[in-house]
């Protein structure tokens, strides 16, 4: 099976992506881990994906296809793949097509975990973290003991500046100017699998099973 996810920040597509690659046995391609295996291992490609990057400037298509092409031909994409972050526009979407035609094969699913946005923002807005021992928290789904204090270790919990609702919105924004091109493009082929993310996590990994099988 070789599958794209997608899944707003807050929808819970991180944790769906681990569910399935392990149900699945298949393993997740994300571009930021292909760019760092290939900047440690000094690849001629990371060579120039770490130039581009020093100089502030961003990956250009191009660049980021050969090394997810590069990725999915290794011995243990065989069976499937999970990708997540790639592909984020339609020309990547098309060359993405292409490169597994040329292998003879075909993208299988574009896996949507669909959230409304206010529960997104309920979601992240609610959220925690101690900045001495690290521990999270949720202010509705898992509150301290002692409002705003840790459990741990009784520091004072912080919220980190992602989680402002006002930066959740716009984030919320960007993703979906970005991904609903790609919903669209994915559903004239009928590869689209969406699953109400508003579920527990069970239910939708459960449901997410049941439509790619």
């Amino acid at each position: 099976m070789r599958m794209i996810m997608l899944g707003a920040p807050g929808a819970g597509k991180g944790t769906q992506t681990e569910r399935l690659a392990k149900h699945f046995g298949i393993p997740t391609i994300s571009t930021g881990e292909i760019f760092r295996s290939n900047i440690k291992q000094g690849t001629e490609l990371g060579v120039k994906v770490k130039a581009i990057i020093e100089r502030g400037e961003l990956v250009p298509d191009s660049l980021t296809c050969a090394l997810v092409e590069d990725r999915i031909s290794q011995p243990d994409c065989e069976k499937g793949y999970i990708l997540d972050g790639f592909p984020r526009t339609i020309p990547q979407a098309v060359a993405l097509d292409e490169m597994l035609a040329k292998r003879g094969h075909k993208l299988d699913y574009a896996a949507n975990v669909d959230v409304p946005d206010e529960v997104i923002v309920e979601r992240m807005a609610g959220r925690r973290i101690c900045p001495s021992c690290g521990d999270s928290y949720h202010l509705i789904y898992h509150p301290p003991v002692k409002d705003g204090i840790c459990d741990r270790c009784g520091a004072a919990l912080a919220q980190r500046p992602d989680d402002a609702p006002e930066t959740v919105l716009n984030r919320l924004s960007v993703y979906h100017r970005e991904t609903q091109p790609l919903i669209d493009y994915y559903e004239k082929s009928g590869r689209v699998v969406t699953v109400d993310g508003t579920q527990p996590i069970d239910a939708v990994t459960a449901n997410l099973v049941i439509a790619l099988t």
